[in-house]
């Protein structure tokens, strides 16, 4: 199955002082992923090309790396997730900045079903979240927000499985 995301926000900074977000993820500077609700992203070093790591059970490498610009991570797991997802910012306008997160796979064997029912719905909410804190870095109020309550489910789901795995 050919799965492609694709969540963007407009930021009220240029591409020089929206950059910093990329460039701080998984530091301890990072503003822009929630790691104060969602599991953290991680890697075995500083974000650079060959860097690898994830977020909970989503495992992946640096794959491309341009500071301020751009960062592509490709898949390591769950099994099935043939492909990667990324940041990506663009000039919008003068002082105005484009932030993307892209995701683009091919979902395989069982994660043909884990993706839309599971995986989906965390990772829509995730990037939203993440979005919203890259508008607030910027100055600007995010929109008001609460996850469904099939992510709150998921959550509560995830988090007993993992207590009683130790």
């Amino acid at each position: 199955m050919k799965v492609r995301v694709v969540h963007e926000r407009l930021l009220t900074a240029d591409t020089a002082a929206a950059g910093v977000l990329i460039d701080g993820l998984s530091s301890s500077k990072d503003k822009l992923w929630p790691h104060e609700a969602w599991p953290a992203m991680k890697f075995d070093g500083a974000l650079a090309v060959g860097a690898t790591g994830g977020h909970g059970p989503i495992r992946y490498s640096v794959e491309a790396y341009s500071p301020g610009r751009r960062v592509r991570f490709r898949f390591s797991g769950p099994m099935g997730f043939d492909g990667f997802h990324g940041y990506e910012l663009e000039k919008a306008r003068p002082g105005e900045s484009r932030l993307r997160h892209v995701l683009e796979m091919d979902a395989l064997g069982r994660a043909r079903w884990t993706w839309p029912l599971m995986y989906r719905p965390l990772h829509d909410a995730l990037i939203e979240d993440s979005l919203d804190r890259a508008q607030a870095y910027c100055g600007l109020d995010p929109p008001a927000r609460s996850w469904s309550g099939w992510v709150r489910f998921l959550r509560w789901a995830f988090g007993r499985r993992s207590r009683a795995t130790g």
